[in-house]
């Protein structure tokens, strides 16, 4: 958020305007992100919904783009305001095509999670684990953006293990608690990812402080 408290003479109304925008591209990314990804996983039958919840052509529960789209906004506004608290914004590659550079990798791992063949799960898990902290050390390098996205994907790995053991929806062949051991992987590089994009359009917010700062 580039944190409003900071800049007690900012214009509250572009803050919080700029915060809603920014909140609701996030949310859409995610939406859509969502969907094509599931999409895969459902097709190449990784995971699998029960027949009464598949509500739409994309075959997945209604529930999942929804809550994929809180879960992007929520990380997408909180990296930037993570930097803005510990005092370094982050500069690292901050520029747009960088950015879609990241979601192609981000979609690439997922597309090799469910369509790439590997000798066993072991093999996949780690093959997933080096391409994401990959993604991580070509488009971030900060310690707070590992440490987030260690953090976020363990907490959303927990709640999938516990979506798996109400029956909400299984995966084929799980080799870890319930589901597949590659999972905390995918959360890692989605958590980057949307951490990136939410720093990048923050950027409008930050160059606004600039501006603000030079005038006074």
């Amino acid at each position: 958020l580039f944190c409003m408290c900071s800049k007690p003479h900012m214009s509250y109304s572009f803050v919080t305007t700029n915060l809603l925008i920014r909140g609701g591209m996030l949310f859409s990314v995610g939406v859509f992100l969502a969907l094509v990804l599931n999409l895969l996983q459902v097709q190449r039958h990784v995971t699998l919904f029960p027949p009464d919840v598949i509500s739409s052509i994309f075959s997945s529960a209604w529930w999942v783009p929804p809550c994929c789209g809180t879960a992007s906004a929520m990380i997408g506004l909180l990296y930037p305001c993570i930097d803005s608290r510990l005092g370094e914004p982050h500069k690292f590659k901050r520029e747009w095509s960088s950015v879609m550079r990241c979601v192609a990798v981000f979609v690439g791992i997922n597309h090799a999670s469910a369509k790439v063949d590997f000798a066993n799960n072991v093999q996949l898990s780690l093959t997933l684990a080096a391409l994401s902290i990959g993604l991580w050390w070509t488009f971030d390098r900060s310690r707070s953006g590992f440490g987030l996205g260690v953090t976020i994907a363990l907490l959303a790995t927990l709640a999938t293990q516990l979506l798996v053991y109400n029956e909400v929806f299984q995966y084929t062949s799980p080799d870890f608690l319930y589901i597949r051991s590659w999972l905390p992987c995918i959360f890692f590089a989605g958590v980057i990812t949307m951490g990136n994009i939410g720093r990048q359009l923050a950027l409008y917010e930050y160059k606004f402080l600039q501006e603000k700062t030079h005038q006074d």
